[in-house]
């Protein structure tokens, strides 16, 4: 039976900065997609949203898991209590591991950085150095990238490289984007090696000492702007080094690829603009930046 028959996806609700599952993929490759967006949305909600202990989010996350190691075999869970409690993830992703042999290790691996990113806030720890960063990222997001890199049938090293440089330089963006969001449920990715780089102080960022005072006015801290324009500066250079892939991925894939691309690097023009401001403020696109995103697109 083709993917597409018989399955409807749910429709897509978050707040996303880039197209999902769009007009411009592949018509055949749209569930699998959809299905691949699913599966890590669902995954980031039970670690992100809610109110639920990290015992508790660990622990679906667990059950998570092995849903996803049956799904990986073929197999239907069996009915108990709570069973179709994911059946719109995993009935759909089931389907399309087998029609498209998805590397089981990639969605393994997403899963790994959520449980990870739960035991961080849990313990109050953040990032000694970029490269304790980076190897997140490369749980976090590059398995994104890759997954439809398979699905594209595009596997060649060069190409696998750039995505990764581009997935990592997605996840950078988000976490320089949504610190106003993240600092206040105890989620720190600024490195604290850029934070020393930059004079800032990085206790204000994970709020382990009660006696320093709350993050400062971004407009009267310079080692504010320093740290924020350090780290975007960083992950328009991962951007950059992998827009290339754009011209290896075929067809209305590609373009969708460049507007992804344009996509971040206009949220990173906002987030410079913002300067130290985004410990406060999240930047947003808004439709009217659609033309300019469109536009560069195009140049690429």
């Amino acid at each position: 039976m083709p993917l597409t028959a018989g399955y409807d996806p749910a429709p897509i609700a978050h707040y996303e900065n880039f197209p999902v599952a769009s007009w411009l993929c592949p018509p055949h490759l749209r569930v699998p997609i959809a299905a691949l967006y699913h599966f890590a949305r669902t995954a980031d909600d039970l670690a992100d949203e809610g109110q639920a202990s990290p015992e508790q989010r660990l622990a679906d996350l667990a059950a998570y898991r092995q849903a996803l190691r049956q799904a990986c075999q073929g197999l239907i869970p069996p009915q108990a209590p709570n069973a179709d409690r994911w059946a719109r993830v995993f009935g759909p992703l089931r389907r399309a591991v087998a029609e498209f042999a998805l590397p089981a290790h990639l969605l393994h691996a997403l899963l790994d950085a959520f449980e990870h990113d739960v035991r961080m806030t849990q313990s109050g720890l953040d990032y000694p150095d970029r490269d304790a960063l980076l190897a997140y990222c490369a749980n976090s997001a590059n398995p994104v990238g890759r997954l439809l890199l398979h699905l594209y049938g595009v596997q060649d090293a060069l190409s696998l490289e750039r995505s990764d440089a581009i997935c990592t330089a997605l996840q950078l963006i988000n976490f320089w984007q949504d610190p106003s969001r993240d600092l206040p449920r105890g989620r720190n990715y600024f490195p604290r090696d850029a934070c020393a780089n930059t004079g800032f102080d990085a206790r204000l960022l994970t709020r382990q000492d009660a006696d320093l005072p709350q993050i400062p006015s971004p407009r009267a801290s310079a080692s504010a702007h320093a740290l924020v324009r350090l780290c975007a500066a960083d992950a328009r250079a991962r951007m950059e080094q992998g827009q290339a892939l754009v011209h290896r991925i075929p067809g209305r894939a590609g373009w969708e690829l460049r507007l992804v691309v344009q996509g971040g690097l206009r949220v990173l023009d906002k987030i410079e603009a913002l300067g130290g401001a985004v410990l406060h403020t999240r930047p947003r696109l808004h439709w009217w930046d659609a033309p300019r995103i469109a536009w560069r697109a195009l140049l690429m």
